[in-house]
């Protein structure tokens, strides 16, 4: 099988950043591998193909980790972000140091045959303000939880709906401040519509890395696809056709649109997602890994 090689110029590839060293004592390594806050994490190494539930797959390249739906879970409640349930993957880059971390985010949401009809009726604005609105009562489950709270700043890269691969594509600016000040988070969605769903694939990273990292992203999108019977030309007569269009996927089904149906409650989670951050928590580990180096390098 020909797999694409990836490799982001300028940066070594730490490929052991999750785990100690492994010139480290056995004893000491294991020890450490042990109290990892990551380790509980079941990583599978590329080259390798992704399983996406029974719904897609995504080949994973050499150096990239990838990991399932339960592992998914895991690693977004590490870097403090809710889960909405639907979440089928993460995947993580060969450069895993905290000055170059990204990740990508794999969720399908079982809505049914989104139509495309609203492909030239796409208002940024008020979408905007709609995303804006949901990640607003996302903050409210932040702080319950003790979370830092996110708020959106505006787009990046407004949504556009390329019709020949049947991908919505958009980016949000967010910080951790509601003026801006402070490290910006960049979230760059893609909804691959389905013929059941969606396949959200968002990926999450610093607003510095967008150019640099846009582009292997892009080929990672290549390699991505449906199972059969689930593309989007598949469908047919008798399908579950989805309540919404192309507008509410940006939106995340937040807004005053779901207050005004009633269906807030529902999706909550949905908007508890709208804005996935690179959260404190996962600088605390990195900075973690490197107080267990130092410690090492020591001994």
């Amino acid at each position: 099988m020909n797999r694409r090689q990836y490799s982001v110029p300028g940066i070594a590839l730490v490929v052991a950043v999750f785990v100690l060293l492994a010139a480290a004592p056995a004893g000491t390594q294991q020890e450490q591998q042990r109290s990892s806050p990551l380790d509980a994490i079941p990583w599978e190494d590329g080259p390798t193909v992704g399983q996406l539930g029974d719904i897609a797959e995504i080949k994973v390249p050499q150096g990239f980790r990838f990991t399932g739906a339960a592992g998914a879970k895991q690693f977004l409640e590490m870097t403090e972000n809710p889960t909405s349930g639907s979440e089928l993957g993460i995947l993580i880059p060969p450069n895993r140091d905290n000055e170059s971390f990204w990740f990508m985010v794999f969720e399908f949401n079982d809505v049914g045959y989104v139509k495309d009809d609203e492909k030239n009726k796409l208002d940024g604005d008020t979408i905007l303000t709609s995303i804006q609105e949901g990640t607003a009562a996302a903050n409210e489950e932040r702080k319950r939880r003790g979370w830092t709270p996110f708020y959106v700043l505006g787009w990046a890269k407004p949504p556009y709906y390329d019709q020949s691969t049947n991908n919505l594509t958009w980016a949000i600016r967010g910080s951790g401040s509601e003026t801006g000040g402070g490290e910006e988070t960049i979230n760059y969605s893609v909804r691959v519509l389905g013929r059941r769903g969606t396949m959200n694939i968002d990926l999450v990273l610093s607003a510095g890395q967008l150019e640099r990292v846009r582009p292997y992203f892009d080929l990672l999108l290549k390699d991505f696809s449906f199972s059969k019977g689930n593309k989007y030309a598949e469908f047919r007569a008798g399908d579950k056709i989805a309540a919404y269009g192309l507008t509410a996927l940006v939106a995340g089904g937040a807004g005053a649109a779901l207050v005004k149906s009633g269906l807030l409650q529902k999706f909550w989670k949905v908007i508890a997602l709208a804005f996935i951050a690179l959260a404190t928590q996962l600088k605390r580990i990195f900075n973690w890994i490197r107080g267990r180096r130092s410690e090492e390098q020591e001994a």
